[in-house]
This record gives structure tokens, sequence and C-alpha cells, in this order.
């Protein structure tokens, strides 16, 4: 047996030697930083055999022979599946999921005579060496920029070791060793929670750390390693933590790996998630047994267990409700035919924004009433009460996070409608009139490739048509105004408005801007915006209009002076240059045309800023346009939302989330940005502004 691991050990570390000589020729700075993460492996395995051995020693327990041979044996087939066979991924499962179960191992099998060991205060400091080394080395690596995130809400290394640990808490009795394991869950839960970067991850991180430290430990009467302990979760923890800061992944990228899972998958996920609820009040009803204050205990119970459960029934409810519209929208891209990262514009399109502003709400009254069941149930004495408990805060925070920071990320929802009247010339009575028989091809064509153009400005940033409209014998007054009123008045299919309406106009115009209509009728700005305020009373939408005409730049100052209300106007100009060398003329559709490829095309070589340009940009936005924010819930939306969703019984919640949230406790800070914003907007405004919406307002 002493042969055959002898054998093992030396051809193993002869084929790394190899390896090492071979990778040194060209040594690059990344494996230089690897080297560090390679140390602080190595640290940690010789920390581990060392403890080993040195229980083994105090003991005489076989075994602990038995199980220190074995994993020196699962370490050298672990090598040579590395580097004869190329089994790279079979030989990291075997090793992470070994060092999970020896560091187990380590932090249950302590003795107290072991304090005063010199190899057992080595054992301590080589473990806190090793946290430190792969600490240092995680933060080089994405300092240098070394490190590749891909999005994964737990890496394979870090299940195999938790299911690692959780295989050697079987030491224990099989209370604790239930207790353990959950435990490990909590751990897992916890590192994804600071992985997606959670509103309430690093909070929770301290609360695990506090309870585990004082309470949960003491209620196994099992005496542990605390150092070896530390070094367990200080490795799970590192990574994540550091990626808080470091990590460039979108909100839709990080969550990816749960977004793009079918409907049915999703759904299986409340199953487990309802049962881990179901212990957790379960378990919560032990503190009945404690009868010596029944006046006290039994009221208080009874109040917080029922405002629990009506709460979670709440967070059930929303995370249903989510499923069902995440899956509509999952349908939407396979109908559409768009790619992976077009799911966060067909979420905003169908008002996913909006249902997670109200659902964060919802879910964090959840955690909260979590946490007062939590502290009102208290058992210092049950360790699976307290696993089970801190399996489920990081649990809810987790689904809070998603909806804050989803809530946060989403553009609203809009709405756009078209008008094309192409005449470019009109009569001494201002009436718009048809082009010469020569040129109404030409006209055609440019006016289909300017609908064209709209149609897929709205397609591809999920900009709901209401319309577009085409007449080449121009639109009459009564009949124009019907059709805005009917775009103004457009909402969402949930109930509430759209967070941003987008009137597109391209015809014929008057000097001031006045769009020029059939019969000699005339509609201008401010008819428009008295039109605007009637329709959206009460609400907080804006209103964006994209002028292709040759008399723009008058409604572009003229908004410049409305105000109480938000309403932008893009327009441009188009050069008038007599220089006989230009051979294609600016014309009517150009600046469409290059407006849209601006905002739907990524490698767009438009440069609104070069000069010489004879199609010139420019915006204009009303006074208080630095004030508008997308559209919060107001309390009948979060009414539409209860009727819609939720069953009567939980009425009472509902509106007490809405009523807490309407405590505004910054708004001294809220005027002061708000100032600094307008003034900007007003006096300095961007050559380039971002409607947060996907698409971009510019000036030239």
């Amino acid at each position: 047996m002493c042969r055959l691991l002898r054998y093992c050990v030396s051809h193993s570390l002869y084929a790394a030697m190899t390896r090492l000589e071979e990778i040194n020729k060209g040594v690059s700075l990344w494996m230089s930083i690897r080297y560090l993460g390679y140390l602080s492996t190595l640290n940690l395995l010789v920390a581990v055999c060392l403890g080993l051995y040195v229980r083994w020693e105090r003991t005489a327990q076989p075994v602990l022979l038995v199980i220190f041979i074995l994993g020196l044996f699962v370490l050298g087939m672990a090598s040579i599946f590395y580097y004869y066979f190329s089994m790279e991924r079979v030989s990291l499962c075997l090793f992470h999921l070994w060092l999970g179960f020896l560091l187990g191992l380590l932090c249950f099998l302590n003795v107290s005579s072991l304090d005063m060991d010199l190899k057992e205060q080595i054992t301590c400091y080589m473990l806190v060496a090793s946290v430190l080394i792969r600490t240092l080395w995680a933060l080089v690596e994405r300092v240098c920029g070394c490190t590749r995130h891909r999005p994964a809400l737990l890496k394979s290394a870090e299940a195999l070791e938790l299911t690692g640990f959780a295989v050697a808490s079987t030491t224990q009795v099989a209370q604790d060793s239930m207790s353990l394991a959950v435990l490990a869950l909590a751990v897992a839960t916890l590192v994804t929670d600071l992985r997606m970067k959670s509103f309430l991850a690093l909070p929770n991180l301290i609360c695990f750390s506090v309870v585990t430290a004082v309470f949960f430990f003491k209620s196994l009467g099992v005496t542990t390693n605390p150092y070896a302990l530390a070094c367990f979760l200080s490795r799970l923890v590192c990574e994540p933590l550091l990626d808080i800061y470091f990590s460039g992944l979108s909100v839709t990228e990080r969550w990816s790996p749960f977004l793009r899972r079918g409907g049915l998958w999703r759904r299986l996920t409340l199953l487990p998630l309802l049962a881990i609820e179901i212990a957790f009040l379960v378990l919560s009803a032990f503190k009945m047994g404690n009868l010596d204050q029944w006046y006290i205990v039994i009221p208080s119970f009874s109040a917080s267990s029922i405002f629990w459960i009506i709460c979670h029934v709440v967070f059930l409810v929303t995370l249903w409700g989510f499923h069902s519209k995440l899956s509509d929208c999952q349908r939407a891209c396979v109908v559409h035919r768009t790619e992976l990262g077009a799911l966060d514009r067909v979420m905003a399109s169908r008002g996913m924004r909006h249902f997670c502003l109200i659902s964060k709400r919802l879910v964090f009254l959840s955690l909260l009433s979590t946490v007062i069941f939590g502290a009102l149930s208290w058992q210092p004495s049950n360790s699976l009460f307290i696993s089970v408990f801190l399996l489920v805060l990081p649990l809810e925070s987790l689904a809070h996070g998603f909806f804050y920071e989803l809530g946060n990320c989403l553009g609203g929802t809009s709405v756009g409608y078209a008008v094309v009247i192409p005449t470019n010339y009109c009569s001494p009575d201002g009436q718009p009139t048809l082009l010469p028989p020569d040129q109404v091809q030409e006209l055609n064509l440019r006016s289909t490739g300017m609908l064209n153009s709209v149609q897929r400005f709205f397609s591809h940033h999920m900009i709901e048509t209401h319309g577009c409209d085409y007449s080449t014998s121009g639109l009459m007054l009564s009949t124009i105004q019907a059709k805005l009123r009917s775009f103004l008045e457009a909402h969402t299919a949930d109930g509430p408005r759209f967070d941003t309406y987008v009137l597109f106009y391209s015809g014929h115009t008057h000097r001031t801007g006045e769009w020029a209509l059939a019969g000699g009728d005339v509609l201008r700005l401010d008819e428009i915006v008295q039109l605007w305020r009637e329709k959206n009373a009460g609400y907080c939408s804006r209103l964006i209009l994209i002028l292709d005409t040759e008399n723009s730049l008058p409604w572009v100052k003229e908004v410049r002076r409305v105000k109480d209300t938000y309403v932008a106007v893009q327009g441009a100009t188009l050069s008038n240059s007599v220089d006989l060398e230009i051979q294609n003329a600016p014309q009517l559709g150009d600046f469409t045309s290059q407006w849209v490829d601006f905002n739907c095309n990524p490698d767009s070589c438009v440069r609104w800023a070069e000069r010489g340009r004879t199609v010139m940009a420019m915006y204009g936005l009303s006074r208080h346009w630095g004030d508008y924010k997308l559209h919060l819930p107001t309390g009948n939306d979060v009414a539409k939302h209860w009727k819609m969703y939720f069953p009567r019984l939980t009425y009472p919640v509902v509106q007490l989330v809405h009523w807490c949230s309407a405590l505004n406790l910054f708004l001294l800070c809220g005027i002061c940005l708000r100032f600094l914003r307008r003034f900007k907007l007003n006096w300095f405004p961007p050559a380039v502004l971002d409607t947060g919406q996907g698409f971009k307002l510019v000036r030239s």
C-alpha cells in the first residue's frame, strides 16, 4: 500500500514539474498571478493534512488514518486525471469535493487538549495564511483585469466544497448533522446573494457571521475549530465579495442563468421555497413550548404568525405572477426572433419595470415580517431553527434584490405614433399641394424608406406602435386632432399609462414650425402641449416629438419655454448651401435615416459633432425636463395590481406597503439634486442625452 502511494505521488509530482517547466518557457502576467492561487491551495492542503495528522496522533483513532490515506489517494487520482488523461473537469470535481470534506472534518474533530500543541498552532497559522494569500490573489487578479466574469448563481467548485462540508457533518448526531447541512445551504444562498449584488447582501453577511458565531455553534454543544470554520467561509465568500465592486456584468447578465430558464423549471423552484418557509413556521411554533410566560408568548406569537403568513402569501403570489410575465416575455422573444440580449427590452416594453417596483416593496415587507417573527420566536438552544432562519433570510433577500435591481435597470414602457405627409411645396394660401408627376416616384421611395426607418426604430426599442399614418393629400385638422387624442390616451395592458409617448412627424411646415395641413389649417406646438396636459393630468409621463421637417428649429426653441410638463423636441436643419459641387443636397428623410441608424446600430458611423455636416441635429427640452423620473406606482396602480394578482385577504398588507413607501426620508437631498439636474439641462445640455428608453436625443 505504501509503495503504491509513493509511486502515485512521485509520478504526479514529476508530471507537475514537467508541466511547470513547459509553462515557464513563456511565463505571462496571467500565469504569474495564478501562482498565487496555487500557493494558497497548496498551503491549505498542507494545513489540512497536518491538522488531521495531529488529531490522529492525539486520539489514535484508526478512522482518521484511513480518511487521511484515502484523501491522499483521491488527490493522487485527481492529479492523474488532470495531467495524464486531460480530464480537468473530473479532476477538479474530485479535488473540491474532498477538500470540502477534509476541511469539514478539521472543523468538527476538535480536541480541547490541542490548544497548546505546537503543530496545531502551525496548522491554524497556515489556515490564516491560506486565506490571506487567496484574498491577495483574487484582488490582484481583478485589479490586473485577468478575470473573466461569467454569469453564474453558484459555481461548481463552491457547490462541491459545500457538499463535502455537509457530508463531513454526518460525523455528528442526526439533529446536529441536519442543522449543519441546512447551514451549508444557507452559505450557498449567501454566496449567491453576494454574487448577484443584492441590495441587502452585505447586511445579510454580517448577520450570518454574528448569529453563527454567537448562537449557532453554542446551540450544537460541539467544540469546533474557529480557524478552520473562518477559512472555509472566507474561501467561499472572498471572490463574490470582491465582485460586488469589480464585476461589470449588468443586472440581466448576472441573472441570465435564471431568466433564460423555462417557465416550468422556474415555477418548480417555488416548491422547495414553500417547503423551507413552512419548515420555518413549524420550527418557530416550538417557541410555544415555553409556557412560563404564556400570557406574553401566545398573543405575540399568534399575532406575528398571522401577519407573517399573510405577507408570505403575498410573497409567493408575487413570485408566481413574475414567472407568468417572464414567460410572456420569453415567448415574445421567440416570436420576434430577437437576440438573447433583447430580453431586457422586451421586459421593459411589457411593463416588467412597473411590476418589479411594486413587488420589491411587497417582498421587503415579507422579509421584514420574517425578521420580526424570527426575533419573537427566537430559540437560542434550537440549532435547527437557527439554521433555517439563516437560510430563509438570504433567500428572501435574494428575491428582494432581484426585484430592486430589475426595477431600477429596466426602461419604462413606451408607445409611438408616426405621421408622414410627403409634400414639399405649398400654394400661396399655405395649403399643401402634390408634387409634379416626374418627382412622385422619388418622393414615394423616400417616404417609404422613412416609414421603414420609423418602424425599425419602434421595433428595435420595443416601442408599442399606435399607428403610422401616410397621406399624400394631407390630413384635416379634425382628423389629426382625433388621432392625437387617441394616441395620448393610450394605456398599457396592465392599466397604467405609458412612461414615454413618442410622436414622429415628417411633412410640410411653415417657417414658424406649424404643421401645414389640408384645407389651409395648421397645428401649433402649444396646441399639442395643451392636449398633452389634458390627457396627462395627474400622471408623470413624458412626450417626445421627433421632427423631420424643413422648419423644426422654431419648435426646438419654443419648447424650452414650456413649464410644468415634460416635453422634448428632436429636430434637424438641412444645409442650404448653393455650392454647385454638391450633387446630393440633403432632403427630408436623411435625418430620420441617420438618427435611427445612430440609435439602433451599435457600430453606427454617424458622428453628429463632425464639422461640415449637411444635416445638423438639435433638441430642445421643457424647463422641468430634469425633474422627470420614470413613472412610480401610485395608490391607484397598487390597487389595480392587488386586484389583478392577490386575494382579498391580503389587501391591508398591500395598502400598508404603499403607505410605508410614501414616506420620503430624503426629501431635502432630492430637492437639491433636482435643482442641479435642471440647471445642467437648461444651461449646459449634453451633446447626447440618454432618455433611459434605449435611444438618445442628439445635437450637432
